[in-house]
């Protein structure tokens, strides 16, 4: 699941390409992180969330406790949204022998660590707590906190410090907070006519949509428009209130592969239509 699939090979020799191995593997797209930081938060964060697995199995391999010694975006691919590696050839199953805990130095151009070294002279974890400081200044640091949604920015401030810190424990038990708290749920406020937030209210038209009345917002799923994913309708009202062009938001019967429910965002609705399969919120003003 971490690494690149590999569907056959073919090993040939002959006399004008000698010892020639040519395998055949899964389809990726290569890592950019400029892409990446235009995508949605979802969607880098279950890049993030196939890193920790990669990062489990690394740590529990049947090889042992593996390091990738050069852990760069450029040595990852995508693969159905998930991040895969696909270049093992600087990857080691060695820790590091040692005398005293000063021979388990790791040095980082932002900070350094001391490892302890143990009894059997191997420094203690190394290789794990290198790849997880790793993950940390090339994609923590970078694709969880941005643009994420309000309701988890302390969670994931949590889980960020936690990983530069080698704090694995912190980090399972956090991710596993994250993971559940995309579980889908059932919100009573879905079934009531009118929804109030803070300041305003909305008013509920079920089997409605807005056609028009588009606004960009970033990121979104929609180039043309402002399509957002959201837990429940307080999450759409706050993130409608959040903006001073909407008007008016409408709920979607499509998910993102979290469960997080579409919503398209509206600066008006003058013209509404009728739409089975979809729920509009109209701001309700004095």
């Amino acid at each position: 699941l971490c690494c690149f699939q590999l569907y056959g090979y073919c090993y040939q020799d002959s006399n004008d390409i000698p010892d020639t191995l040519t395998t055949i593997t899964e389809l990726g797209s290569p890592l950019e992180m400029i892409q990446l930081l235009q995508t949605s938060w979802e969607d880098r964060f279950r890049i993030c969330l196939s890193l920790v697995r990669l990062l489990h199995y690394l740590a529990h391999s049947p090889l042992g406790s593996v390091t990738l010694l050069d852990f760069r975006p450029r040595q990852f691919v995508i693969v159905d949204g998930e991040l895969k590696v696909t270049d093992l050839d600087d990857a080691s199953v060695e820790e590091s022998s040692c005398t005293s805990n000063s021979d388990c130095f790791m040095e980082f151009p932002a900070r350094n660590f001391t490892l302890p070294c143990s009894v059997e002279g191997r420094c203690q974890s190394m290789n794990e707590k290198r790849n997880l400081y790793n993950a940390y200044r090339f994609f923590f640091t970078y694709l969880l906190p941005h643009s994420a949604p309000s309701s988890l920015r302390p969670l994931l401030d949590k889980i960020v410090n936690a990983t530069g810190n080698h704090n694995k424990h912190v980090i399972c038990t956090e991710y596993l907070a994250l993971d559940l708290s995309f579980s889908p749920s059932v919100n009573s406020e879905f079934t009531q006519k009118c929804v109030k937030s803070a300041n305003t209210q909305y008013r509920r038209v079920p089997e409605a949509f807005i056609p028009d009345e588009n606004y960009r917002c970033w990121p979104s799923y929609h180039h043309k428009g402002c399509l957002l994913s959201v837990f429940d309708v307080n999450e759409a009202i706050e993130i409608c209130d959040s903006y001073s062009q909407c008007k008016a938001f409408v709920l979607t019967n499509q998910t993102t592969w979290t469960g997080r429910q579409l919503v398209f965002f509206k600066m008006a609705s003058n013209h509404i239509v009728p739409d089975p399969d979809k729920i509009t919120y109209v701001k309700v003003t004095d």
